[in-house]
């Protein structure tokens, strides 16, 4: 070990004042989202039956720098900044040179990064007088992370949480439930859209998908419900830059230079744009050369799998047409653990940045993604989300294939949440039952 600290913080006031958004700096526009009747490019009052204002203005929006309500800030408190560590053990039993960082987002109440976007999307709806919020769930980790700002900002929260999920998850149920959300497997028998895919899939596993096609539809069938959705959309990307701009000033404040390489895990994108993106910003305005991996699962490999052109978000076609990286709207995925991964296409300014040839990608089968969490929870005593284990995995297969070519890397992985709750998990891949999928 060095005299480097194994954990590096930061004060409270160094907790962002602006989101980033990367659309300002990217080499061609991003496209824009297409009205699904009209397939004209859409305009704030189309997106206004579902969203706030002030959200519709951060999705439509081209500017760099967007300033968090101070009030946004003040809950952010409760656990950002969030730690940046040094990963000496990993590093030993990996018998790499390079110095291993990673962002740890599980300090949240809720124990991810959902919680960077869920309280600012309840913020602006209280502000807009709506007193109801829905939205669906993979894992489990956005519908606590709603529930949670819901429950700062006196909103009733709804939750659509994806079959597979929500029976082999109790724990992320309970602790919704907790924050006094109303949880309802999907699909359900709640709406159209629910009832006529059980009709045609009478015993599908779920997905996003099917979910976020229940939630817009009673968030449209209610006036005082808005919709809320945890990651794909760029106010949602917007919102987890607080992350990546956290770890620049961290590696700075012990004289580290830019990562060589930067692993997250990629689902439907924002842990992914969180991370990356201010580093992204360093490479398009600064010439630096930072190497950004998006670590997908096997299972559903929206990006080196999948085509990149415009699609529904979801399994009814309820949502506006997005140009995105994607396995068609009706993909259902192995029910595999990495609940939060399993959505068929990838948010549009991740897609964008990919098309452009900013960021690699990679596709991780399960066991290996299981593999590495363990190992990383051995050696650094956090036990990581099954997402986060993707990206833990990119990692150290990276550091393995590079040998003496890693030797004086700086690489950072992006650990977006604590796996307590995935426990059972984890009991499956040591019990050797785990599938490969």
């Amino acid at each position: 070990m060095t005299d480097q600290p194994t954990k590096i913080l930061l004060s409270e006031d160094q907790i962002p004042t602006h989101w980033y958004n990367i659309a300002a700096d990217l080499p061609s526009p991003v496209p824009p989202h297409l009205h699904p009747g009209t397939k004209e490019p859409v305009k704030p009052e189309d997106l206004a039956p579902i969203f706030p204002p002030g959200l519709v203005e951060q999705e439509l929006s081209t500017e760099r720098w967007i300033e968090i309500p101070e009030q946004v800030r003040a809950i952010y408190r409760l656990w950002r900044p969030a730690p940046l560590y040094r990963a000496y053990r990993l590093e030993a039993a990996l018998g790499t040179r390079a110095r291993v960082y990673y962002k740890y987002e599980g300090a949240s109440p809720i124990g991810s990064h959902k919680a960077n976007s869920s309280v600012p999307q309840a913020f602006y709806n209280q502000q807009a007088g709506i007193t109801r919020l829905t939205t669906e769930t993979g894992a489990g980790q956005w519908g606590a992370a709603l529930a949670f700002a819901c429950s700062v900002f006196g909103l009733d929260c709804d939750v659509w949480q994806v079959r597979n999920s929500y029976q082999t998850k109790p724990y992320r149920r309970m602790q919704m439930e907790t924050y006094g959300a109303r949880v309802t497997p999907s699909p359900s028998e709640r709406t159209e859209a629910g009832r006529a895919i059980r009709e045609r899939f009478p015993d599908t596993s779920g997905s996003l998908g099917m979910a976020i096609s229940e939630a817009v539809e009673a968030a449209v069938g209610d006036p005082q419900a808005n919709y809320s959705l945890g990651s794909v959309l760029n106010h949602v990307a917007l919102h987890q830059t607080v992350i990546g701009q956290e770890a620049l000033l961290q590696l700075a404040a012990v004289g580290e230079r830019l990562p060589d390489q930067v692993f997250a895990c990629a689902g439907g994108g924002s842990n992914l744009a969180g991370l990356s993106f201010p580093f992204l910003r360093e490479n398009l305005a600064n010439d630096a050369a930072v190497r950004v991996v998006a670590c997908e699962p096997a299972a559903c490999p929206s990006l080196t799998k999948g085509e990149y052109r415009y699609d529904f978000g979801d399994t009814a076609n309820l949502t506006p047409l997005l140009k995105m990286y994607t396995l068609g709207a009706d993909f259902v995925p192995d029910p595999v653990h990495a609940g939060g991964l399993r959505f068929h296409g990838m948010a549009p300014l991740v897609s964008a940045a990919y098309d452009q040839h900013l960021l690699d990608a990679v596709a991780i089968k399960q066991r290996e993604a299981f593999a590495a969490g363990v190992l990383f929870s051995r050696c650094e005593g956090i036990i990581p989300a099954s997402e986060s284990n993707h990206a833990i995995a990119g990692a150290i297969a990276h550091l393995q294939a590079a040998d003496d070519d890693a030797a004086d890397q700086v690489v950072l992985i992006g650990v977006s949440g604590s796996g307590q709750l995935d426990l059972p998990a984890y009991a499956d891949y040591l019990s050797d039952e785990m599938l490969d999928a």
